[in-house]
């Protein structure tokens, strides 16, 4: 008695799709659907733009030390 029966299960979704109807409720299906789509893709776009942010970091860092290093260079050879 604690637990429900699939005829029990089998009677609510008939009064569910009695209510609401097929296409009130494929509509809701598809608009669940596409949400998280948009969440799993806004997710990946947000990893991507750190994973991007960082390469430019490190590239900076890179820049300034071949930068730093061709100065010494120069005021070497200059002495």
């Amino acid at each position: 008695m604690g637990t429900f029966s699939i005829w029990h299960w089998l009677v609510v979704l008939a009064i569910v799709v009695l209510v609401f109807g097929t296409k009130k409720l494929r509509n809701l299906g598809s608009d669940l659907g596409n949400a998280v789509k948009g969440f799993k893709e806004g997710m990946k776009g947000n990893e991507g733009e750190q994973q991007e942010e960082s390469s430019v970091t490190q590239q900076q860092i890179v820049n300034r030390s071949t930068e730093e290093t061709v100065i010494k260079e120069k005021s070497e050879t200059k002495s």
